[in-house]
């Protein structure tokens, strides 16, 4: 298993694949960005799974080890229910808040992917709460979100859908997708990562039943003020996302992320790092100069989508971070690194 070396004294090791696609039924098309939490005596993963006509649901796994899968669910645990979600659930990232388990998702209905939230006492049952980003087109976007200060254009070039403003029969909202929440409450309250492309930001409210559209709208009108980390180098260029749950150290919360640059093969997809702080979460501490890791392997360069490493999930075991991915949009892949070097890389890159 290949080691790449980064920076003066950081070692990220390819661990490999650890799941892929087990055949005919819900995950024929592949198994990938996986949300993973450590509870009781496992490790319990709920992955995409992407079953005939790139209908989504979420499947289950669980680990005794990082890398060692005793049990697999032969049908998905999450699967499509509502109009909202009609044509998948996606890309699942989940924490544990009041003892209660957060899931949030991408919802996708054929049209418009928006983040969605499941909740569940014991990972079993599962309560869904709809979608919980704003549900607007992108001129009720445009307006409210430039009255304060003029648009970065790349909210333009990724979001105004080519002015499209009706497909199949629905309105083309913008896309509010990567939502992820911090494993606790930050000064009594909820804090979560969401992504309007290209920026990530950042949302705090004390109890879901906020997330208002007249909250959005308010929101927006403040809308600058909100973006935690904006693009700016050069292998997170054409846009960025969330990635795993922030990870709480004592230099602050560790963020891992994704980050795409554009080529002449186009997108790569790449895992980054930052630091943020522990009581003001929308304030930026440190992140890596260069990416985390990124696409090396046959299994991350050659998929359903080429080129691609896009970390959902992660935990901590004796001191080593343990990173899953998901890899050209096909299997569920795993990278380990050291936390006390990573930290002290990033500790180097203080802004």
């Amino acid at each position: 298993m290949a080691i790449q070396k980064l920076g003066i004294m950081l070692e990220v090791k390819k661990e490999g694949i650890v799941l892929s696609k087990s055949g005919p039924g819900f995950e024929v098309e592949g198994v990938l960005n996986p949300a993973v939490i450590h509870y009781g005596d496992y490790i319990h993963m709920f992955y995409r799974a992407v079953g005939k006509g790139n209908y989504s649901s979420i499947g289950y796994a669980k680990f005794k080890t990082p890398l060692e899968v005793v049990e697999r669910m032969d049908v998905p645990i999450i699967f499509p229910q509502f109009e909202y979600e009609e044509h998948g659930v996606e890309d699942p990232r989940i924490v544990r808040i009041d003892e209660l388990f957060y899931l949030s998702y991408c919802a996708f209905d054929g049209v418009n992917a928006l983040g969605a939230l499941a909740t569940s006492p014991d990972l079993i049952t599962w309560t869904k709460h709809g979608i919980i980003v704003p549900q607007m087109m992108f001129d009720e976007f445009k307006r409210l979100a430039g009255t304060k200060s003029k648009l970065n254009e790349k909210y333009f070039r990724y979001n105004e859908h080519e002015g499209i403003k009706e497909k199949n029969g629905k309105k083309v909202m913008i896309w509010d997708k990567n939502v992820v929440f911090f494993p606790r409450r930050i000064n009594g309250k909820l804090h979560f990562l969401h992504r309007i492309k290209p920026d990530i930001q950042i949302v705090c409210v004390h109890k879901l039943s906020e997330l208002t559209p007249e909250f959005w709208q308010n929101y927006l009108l403040r809308f600058k003020d909100y973006v935690v980390i904006y693009p700016k180098l050069k292998h997170e260029i054409s846009y960025i996302g969330g990635g795993c749950p922030p990870i709480e150290t004592k230099e602050g919360w560790l963020l891992i992320y994704h980050g795409v640059y554009d080529t002449i093969k186009g997108f790569v997809y790449c895992a980054c790092a930052a630091l943020l702080d522990l009581e003001k979460p929308d304030i930026i501490l440190a992140r890596l100069p260069y990416p985390l890791f990124k696409p090396e392997h046959e299994w991350e360069l050659h998929g359903m989508v080429n080129n691609v490493c896009f970390p959902t999930g992660a935990i901590v075991s004796n001191d080593k971070l343990y990173i899953y991915y998901g890899a050209a949009d096909e299997h569920i892949a795993c990278t380990s690194v050291s936390m006390t070097e990573l930290l002290s890389e990033l500790m180097l890159n203080l802004k």
